[in-house]
């Protein structure tokens, strides 16, 4: 018995995904993400991440920690998918599975490292405002790349798929 495409151990994502509306905001991520191309996407949601990060630097009280940490989530949710499709965008069909693993790769042990790195900046200083600037230069330095990569290169064209022969 299925629900929504889904097997049984996935309702109860699926009623809380519904619940709170986030099916609907990730589908209209997806058909913007699909309109403006990857790269376009990944610079919004960096630029949005990176704001994010800046407003963690006045938050002070628990309500702005929750508001703050609900834009840098949603940004967060918009940017790994989008590698996936700048990989698209940009490589080989054939190439697809292997690149699209390792930039995921990539991704997960920078943010695994980025962590890791602001725990030891709080260690060092007992803040975390120096942790949260160091998170902003990485995010400027994740849209300075994406910048160079929209304004210096074109994507792929993707192949054009050649008609099935049709019977006689």
């Amino acid at each position: 018995m299925r629900r929504s495409g889904l097997w049984p151990r996935c309702w109860g994502r699926d009623v809380v995904a519904d619940a709170f509306g986030w099916r609907w905001l990730s589908h209209r991520v997806g058909l913007l993400a699909d309109r403006l191309g990857g790269v376009r996407t990944l610079l919004i949601g960096s630029t949005l991440q990176g704001l994010a990060l800046f407003l963690y630097l006045p938050a002070g009280g628990l309500v702005s920690l929750y508001v703050v940490s609900l834009v840098f989530g949603l940004s967060q949710g918009g940017i790994v998918p989008s590698y996936a499709l700048i990989v698209r965008e940009y490589m080989p069909a054939k190439e697809a599975g292997a690149r699209v693993g390792f930039v995921m790769m990539a991704t997960i042990m920078g943010m695994a490292l980025g962590g890791w790195v602001s725990g030891q900046i709080y260690d060092w200083t007992g803040s975390y405002q120096w942790a949260f600037i160091n998170g902003i230069v990485w995010n400027g330095v994740n849209v300075a790349i994406m910048l160079w990569l929209l304004l210096r290169s074109r994507p792929r064209k993707p192949a054009i798929p050649v008609p099935a022969p049709q019977p006689a």
